[in-house]
């Protein structure tokens, strides 16, 4: 079970520097006299990057395992994390965000860990808890960095929002990096040990990175998965980076209150991903693979069905609310 606690723990840890920044967004684009437009690309290039490299690392585990690329990143990330402080300009902040969400490629550290962990009888709930916990880091940012620590940093600055924002996200960074030291030295990358000790005792066969990367990229199976996850994952992390300047100026809350609202989205993971993989294991049980399926299907038509309606609400309320539901 350590590997299964390290695996959601450092998810959490990983999206909770990828969002650190969401919650104060509001204030930095009134200080840099940046637009909408320019925060919504800033938004597009910290998930560009994770993208990429969710292709990268998947192979990396096939050949690696999930332990040492899953420390390796957060220390990585944990770097451009603690130079948001550093940014002038739409520029700065474009390059900080963009390599900060190298951050969000470790969800397929954390899937592949507990994938190798646990049987196929119970992986759907073990997948779907690392990754729900791990989730949870999106909520818990928007409410530690936007509602605790931002106005304890105000209150260290005398006041001062601007050092404030660009003082308080050295404490996700130095968390990360110590997550990530912890993980590479005292974890596993497999029941029976590490990669590197079962290919030199001959227990494990070597395997090739590329030839990995080009079976599962010629699999049509693997596009069908990767449309239907980027319209999931997508709205997900639209709502990351966005509900909280949402409701700053839909409903023109404060950033501590935006915060705490916004923070339901990510919270709500804690049993929803749980209860994903529980229902995929179950129906998994009489219509094998075909019940997995349309448990993705049905739950992926009724957030999208949530998701207009809560375009449509017009009092904070019912936007709270909507929020939940969909979430």
């Amino acid at each position: 079970m350590r590997a299964f606690h390290y695996s959601w723990w450092s998810f959490f840890i990983a999206f909770f520097i990828w969002f650190a920044i969401a919650p104060l967004l509001p204030i930095i684009a009134k200080d840099l006299k940046l637009s909408k437009q320019d925060i919504w690309t800033t938004n597009i290039c910290a998930v560009a990057f994770d993208i990429i490299m969710r292709f990268v690392f998947g192979a990396v585990c096939d050949k690696y395992g999930a332990r040492i690329p899953m420390g390796m990143v957060l220390m990585a990330a944990s770097i451009p994390t603690a130079c948001i402080g550093l940014v002038n300009s739409l520029t700065g902040l474009i390059f900080v965000r963009l390599f900060i969400g190298l951050a969000g490629s470790t969800f397929v550290m954390c899937q592949c860990w507990t994938t190798r962990m646990f049987t196929k009888e119970i992986v759907g709930l073990a997948n779907g808890l690392v990754g729900g916990w791990g989730n949870v880091g999106g909520g818990a940012t928007q409410l530690v960095m936007g509602t605790a620590l931002y106005p304890l940093f105000k209150v260290i600055w005398g006041g001062d929002e601007t050092m404030a924002w660009r003082t308080v996200c050295l404490v996700p960074a130095f968390v990360a990096f110590c997550t990530g030291i912890i993980v590479i030295k005292t974890s596993d990358d497999c029941p029976k040990g590490d990669y590197k000790t079962l290919k030199m005792s001959g227990e494990m066969p070597e395997i090739s990175a590329a030839a990995s990367f080009r079976g599962g990229a010629v699999d049509i199976n693997t596009w069908l998965l990767y449309i239907q996850y980027a319209c999931c994952f997508g709205v997900e992390l639209t709502v990351n980076n966005a509900a909280v300047s949402y409701f700053v100026n839909r409903f023109e809350l404060t950033i501590e209150s935006a915060s705490a609202i916004a923070s339901i989205f990510g919270f709500m993971n804690i049993f929803a991903r749980g209860l994903g993989g529980y229902s995929s294991d179950k129906m998994s049980e009489t219509m094998n693979m075909r019940g997995r399926i349309l448990v993705q299907a049905t739950f992926l038509i009724l957030e999208g069905i949530c998701i207009f309606i809560f375009a449509q609400m017009n009092n904070l309320a019912g936007s709270g609310v909507m929020l939940t539901v969909f979430s």
